[in-house]
């Protein structure tokens, strides 16, 4: 009985790790989508890769878990361009991709 607690407790951490990192994912995903959708480009792959882990300070000093993930979209179909979504803990902090066509400008 003692060992499976002392095993429970020990995996407690990880599987609330994996828990986070699947929630910041799912994330990313939503957020690389509707950059696109805003864009007007099309986003690749259905899917956010993350490709950064670290710990950081956040604008409190605490110190949390920072995730960059990856996304790729296209502007006319043949080409791939990468935007990159950086996360501090649940929040995001900068987003690197599709912006949106400026609007035309009116002539006077």
């Amino acid at each position: 009985m003692t060992l499976l607690l002392c095993l429970l407790i020990l995996a407690l951490p990880g599987v609330l790790f994996w828990s986070a990192n699947r929630a910041a994912a799912e994330q990313a995903i939503i957020l690389g989508r509707q950059a696109c959708q805003r864009a007007g480009v099309q986003w690749l792959d259905q899917s956010a890769h993350q490709v950064r882990l670290r710990l950081r300070r956040n604008a409190l000093g605490r110190l949390t878990w920072e995730r960059q993930f990856r996304f790729e979209y296209s502007t006319a179909g043949q080409d791939r361009h990468a935007g990159l979504i950086t996360m501090q803990g649940r929040q995001v902090v900068a987003l690197v991709g599709p912006m949106p066509a400026p609007a035309p400008e009116s002539i006077h």
